[in-house]
């Protein structure tokens, strides 16, 4: 489901060089200051990433509930952004953050649990 149309004040040479999916979102990679791991990726439009940049909260687009959520407002596991970076097409975030809790909804450090096997060449 698209994202709702929402006003936002998100600097224009930043809306610029973004390039969002049909849903007019951004992959948001998410990786921990300090130790590097890779925690988690999110979704965010202008709007939240206006609010991330804005606050210092990671806030993301919820595509299941269809609104923008503060990691942490309800499970306390708050992610401080350190640093956001686009990256060269500008369809990718990576936020480097300092993790509270859990990054994982499912109480893990980190989403990127299950590895998968690959064949040596």
């Amino acid at each position: 489901m698209p994202v709702p149309e929402t006003e936002t004040t998100l600097d224009p040479a930043i809306a610029a060089r973004l390039k969002r999916n049909p849903d007019g979102l951004v992959a948001a990679i998410v990786q921990e200051h300090g130790t590097g791991d890779v925690l988690m990726l999110a979704w965010m439009d202008d709007e939240a990433l206006r609010r991330t940049l804005a606050t210092g909260r990671a806030t993301y687009w919820s595509r299941s509930r269809n609104e923008y959520w503060v990691k942490g407002a309800t499970s306390g596991h708050h992610q401080q952004v350190r640093k956001v970076s686009l990256d060269c097409d500008g369809d990718a975030l990576l936020l480097t953050v300092v993790q509270t809790g859990a990054a994982c909804h499912t109480g893990t450090h980190t989403c990127f649990t299950d590895d998968l096997a690959v064949e040596e060449s």
